[in-house]
């Protein structure tokens, strides 16, 4: 079935590009990746074509960035990705416009939170599902979780706030963790925030015994949160939040797979390679090598057109519920 385009319902241009700066990832973790050795990508864009993909991607109206992976912070030029960043929106007088974030999962962040937040890092995402040790290992299939807490804690005096923690919630692995998650956050001055898992790439198998919806996450946590309606914050991407009982903190929650949010999609991706992606639940994309190969920020913003012909209309396409989505590589992607 052929969905109705973008262009035929007269839809906005992207105002805001997730950047996979590599596809490479130290950790596993059981929803993302089939296992650690699933392979790489053979290729990856060095820092001159990021730059020319920045420009390109300014000039078509992005405003919004944010460094995925893969884990972005193995990749040995992320701190300089993150200045050329800054440097080509100075050079195009829109230093103060853009917004520049990153997700990680921190393994790395201890060594580089500092660094990154002089380069021009402003806020920062943290992935992290459990804050049992063992649970963490077998989730992450083999990963530390002291260097995790050691990079938030970095982050946070380097000043990348606000600093919102991600959880990934399984039915029958960290479910009973909220609470937990939710203190450590508040306690630190945090916005934790709890994903549904997605029916995408290895999350189609959890997805059928492990999702917990985010209406059994709200009912888990009604004894600390106000019994409101949970709001989304203007041009900040699909997380609703819910505020604290009689205090100022917040929980958010994302579905995606028991209410999706396509309709409302204003995102663009782009991965390792280059590849100028409309949709993280179908694998539909343009190449951009000939046009960064050409240091052409006209033919960037061109095809940034193109892709974005090709995202599915979101009032019938219902993102990672829809059969697609099962055989897109999520670390790929730039999930």
């Amino acid at each position: 079935m052929l969905h109705e385009r973008p262009a035929e319902r007269n839809a906005p241009s992207p105002r805001s590009v997730r950047l996979s700066v590599t596809d490479r990832c130290d950790f596993a973790c059981t929803y993302c990746r089939p296992s650690r050795s699933d392979g790489y990508a053979s290729e990856r864009l060095d820092l001159g074509a990021w730059k020319v993909l920045v420009s390109g991607l300014l000039t078509a109206g992005v405003r919004r960035f944010r460094l995925t992976g893969g884990e972005p912070l193995v990749h040995p030029e992320v701190v300089r990705i993150v200045s050329a960043v800054v440097e080509v929106a100075a050079a195009a007088g829109l230093e103060r416009e853009i917004d520049l974030a990153m997700t990680t999962n921190a393994s790395q962040l201890a060594r580089l939170a500092k660094p990154l937040a002089e380069a021009g890092l402003r806020r920062i995402n943290v992935s992290i599902d459990t804050l049992d040790e063992q649970r963490f290992r077998a989730i992450t299939r083999g990963g530390e979780l002291a260097p995790v807490l050691a990079g938030i804690d970095a982050a946070l005096e380097a000043g990348l706030t606000p600093l919102k923690l991600n959880t990934v919630v399984l039915r029958g692995v960290n479910d009973d963790e909220l609470e937990g998650l939710v203190r450590f956050a508040w306690a630190r001055g945090m916005v934790p925030r709890f994903l549904e898992v997605m029916p995408i790439a290895e999350g189609a198998q959890l997805a059928r015994s492990h999702l917990v919806t985010v209406a059994e996450m709200r009912a888990s946590l009604a004894h600390l949160l106000q019994p409101d309606p949970a709001v989304a914050e203007p041009d900040r991407g699909p997380a609703k939040y819910v505020r604290a009982r009689g205090a100022s903190e917040r929980v958010g929650f994302i579905s995606g797979t028991s209410d999706t949010y396509c309709g409302s999609c204003d995102r663009l991706r782009v991965s390792s390679t280059g590849t100028l992606r409309p949709c993280l639940a179908t694998d539909d994309g343009v190449e951009s090598a000939a046009a960064l190969a050409a240091a052409s920020t006209a033919g960037v913003a061109d095809l940034v057109g193109e892709a974005w012909l090709l995202k599915p209309d979101g009032r019938t396409f219902k993102g990672c519920t829809e059969s697609s989505a099962a055989h897109v590589s999520m670390r790929a992607i730039g999930g």
